[in-house]
């Protein structure tokens, strides 16, 4: 195990010694679940397409999560293929069910903090609550021995790039649209 691999199983194991217990056991299980293979935020997405008043959110989060899935899970994953802590410290066992995709970055806390971003940018009130619950998200895969805390980081600093990439092309469409309708008006 090289000294980076062996200094993030330092701090996986310093959080299972010194805060694992039954109540976080659940809580993060909770947390972490919301965000598996995306399922809680495509669920909010489509909700916000619902209405007209959230409908951009909601498309901005669809947009965002297909940019997330092609970046973050098959293509930067792939490159790195950096195997689960859980299979370099084999002494661990997961209190959820282990994975067979790599680790780097981390798929769930990128999905967390790439659709939260999205929504803080186009809503700052509801967004602030989104983002708390992404830095949870990333705690959770930490928490449950899923990922290092290099994974986290770059999830979260992917899902940030992802969001902004995603608003961005958003916003053009939008204004294209606009262009587009006012040079129908004229």
């Amino acid at each position: 195990m090289d000294a980076i691999n062996q200094f993030e199983i330092g701090i996986l194991n310093f959080i299972q010694e010194h805060f694992s217990c039954k109540f976080l056991d659940y809580f993060f299980m909770i947390i972490t679940k919301f965000s598996d293979e995306g399922l809680g935020w495509i669920a909010l997405a489509i909700v916000l397409l619902c209405f007209k008043k959230t409908r951009k959110t909601g498309i901005c989060l669809g947009v965002v999560l297909i940019i997330g899935e092609i970046l973050g899970n098959q293509i930067i994953k792939k490159l790195f293929e950096r195997p689960r802590p859980y299979t370099v410290n084999p002494d661990f066992t997961p209190i959820i069910p282990k994975l067979k995709s790599f680790s780097f970055p981390s798929g769930h806390t990128r999905c967390a903090v790439e659709c939260a971003m999205t929504i803080f940018l186009n809503n700052k009130k509801w967004g602030i609550a989104a983002l708390v619950f992404a830095a949870l998200t990333g705690l959770s895969r930490n928490y449950l021995y899923m990922h290092y805390p290099t994974d986290v980081l770059a999830g979260a600093v992917l899902g940030i790039i992802d969001a902004l990439l995603a608003v961005f092309i958003v916003k053009k469409i939008y204004e294209y649209a606009n262009q587009k309708k006012l040079n129908k008006k004229a």
